[in-house]
């Protein structure tokens, strides 16, 4: 993995992740973000957003293809207001949203699930034409085992929840994970 983010880069990702929400919310055009420093990174992403503790949305790129500047504002919009499992946040969820993102290294196939470690690897299932993946921090937060974890990315991609003991291709990745909820300029 990449060395870490300093708080400055965390609070410019989180900030243009806001901002670009904020844009299209408002129907205001998409602002350029030079791609420079810790934007023209290249990396897979993830963003959610949290309304009072509860996930609001979360969509994310894993595809490590795009420099941040495009990736994380993108991503940022769509996962508030085209994650189809929720409605789309209003402006005034908005200022009470906590965000988080998610910063991806690279992506490698798991030859042994011994290797896994929990809360450390997230986890692509992938079988055909399928895929599923889970962030590192999901298997934290319902405290799930090695196997479980397994079970549940498979049945993420639509596969039988036992897929990763035959015939699905599993990887695993790390992710650098950070959010606003501390951000004193956050309205809350």
């Amino acid at each position: 993995m990449e060395a870490a983010l300093s708080r400055e880069q965390r609070d410019r990702l989180l900030a243009e992740a806001r901002a670009a929400v904020a844009d299209a919310l408002a129907g205001r055009p998409p602002r350029q973000v030079e791609a420079e420093g810790i934007f023209a990174r290249r990396a897979g992403v993830f963003v959610s957003f949290h309304l009072d503790g509860d996930l609001r949305g979360c969509i994310g790129h894993p595809d490590g293809n795009q420099a941040l500047a495009t990736v994380v504002p993108q991503c940022a919009v769509s996962a508030a207001t085209g994650d189809p499992r929720f409605e789309a946040v209003s402006a005034a969820e908005l200022a009470r949203c906590v965000i988080e993102i998610s910063v991806l290294g690279p992506i490698a196939e798991v030859r042994d699930p011994g290797d896994i470690v929990v809360g450390r690897d997230g986890l692509i299932a992938e079988q055909g034409w399928r895929r599923g993946l889970l962030l590192p921090q999901v298997a934290v937060e319902y405290g799930w085992d090695r196997e479980a974890f397994l079970a549940r990315t498979c049945a993420k991609a639509g596969l039988p929840p036992d897929a990763w003991t035959r015939d699905a291709t599993i990887s695993k990745f790390e992710a650098e994970v950070f959010d606003d909820a501390d951000a004193a300029w956050r309205t809350v």
